[in-house]
């Protein structure tokens, strides 16, 4: 009897001690959930995919796959050049707006190493004309270049110019209300580390960074440590193969986890079929997110 006593008074001890330790569930205490983030949002960089389309060819197949943005390189078969008059401008203007898609950006080739004071000087203005093209035609930013490190020529001293010419059309930029993206990219530039250093020398508030997706982006202090390093300064994506790989997987979720309300522009190679290209396309990047 003394045995079964104390077996039984142990047993409720310990039922409530257990039922202490564990809240119970009911309508007014539900499990927790993840934190769900909305999907990323995907466009078309006009680089190789899209080279020979005009402007109703890329609103037609990004229209018709669910692809919202369009970044338009320059030089290719599109025509949004400076060269446009303002009526030109206006009339591309008002093609995209009446389109499905949500808006446009701009991709130029501007960079901003130069030894030569007069060619800097020429990239600068180029960019600010530039800028005033992507206003008029209603885009929401343009991309640049860094471009490069020079031979024989102090890499600090370098990280500064390209700051501090990026600072200056940046804030041109801002006040004809396009964001200014200078990509990661270019021989010694396409490192996170470096960037960071060149936003800062730009001391500009209106310097943006388009995230390139290369593999300079796991080394040094990993993905996660190098995209928190400029997260609060993304305002572009260029992905690539997704079967890359690039832990786009990761990438992704950081980029969603962050709160990034951007567009991620593919620039992938053209293809004999582009709308079955561009459907397989975004299917994979909505299950990279968990989204299919």
């Amino acid at each position: 009897m003394s045995t079964r006593r104390k077996f039984i008074q142990s047993s409720v001890l310990g039922a409530a001690a257990l039922s202490a330790g564990i809240p119970k569930l009911s309508a007014n205490n539900p499990p927790a959930e993840k934190k769900k983030y909305p999907p990323l949002k995907l466009g078309l960089m006009t680089y190789n995919l899209g080279k020979e389309w005009d402007i109703d060819t890329i609103i037609k197949n990004c229209s018709e796959t669910g692809w919202v943005h369009a970044e338009l390189r320059t030089t290719h078969a599109h025509g949004v050049e400076v060269s446009l008059s303002k009526q030109e401008r206006a009339e591309v203007k008002k093609r995209f707006e009446d389109s499905p898609l949500e808006a446009i950006s701009l991709a130029s080739a501007f960079r901003y190493h130069y030894e030569d004071p007069e060619e800097l000087k020429k990239n600068i203005e180029g960019t600010m004309e530039y800028l005033q093209l992507a206003a008029d035609v209603g885009a929401i930013g343009i991309r640049v270049f860094p471009n490069a490190f020079v031979e024989g020529v102090d890499r600090e001293k370098t990280m500064e110019q390209i700051g501090k010419s990026l600072g200056e059309v940046g804030d041109f930029g801002h006040n004809v209300g396009v964001d200014v993206r200078v990509c990661v990219h270019g021989k010694g530039t396409d490192e996170i580390p470096v960037i960071r250093k060149i936003l800062d020398y730009s001391n500009s508030d209106h310097v943006y960074v388009n995230w390139n997706c290369s593999e300079n982006d796991v080394k040094g202090a990993g993905l996660e440590a190098n995209f928190n390093a400029v997260k609060d300064k993304i305002r572009g994506i260029h992905m690539h193969e997704l079967t890359s790989e690039y832990p786009y997987r990761e990438f992704l979720k950081l980029l969603r986890e962050s709160g990034y309300d951007g567009y991620c522009n593919a620039e992938i190679a053209a293809s004999a079929e582009p709308i079955r290209l561009m459907q397989y396309y975004r299917t994979l990047f909505l299950a990279l997110q968990n989204e299919v």
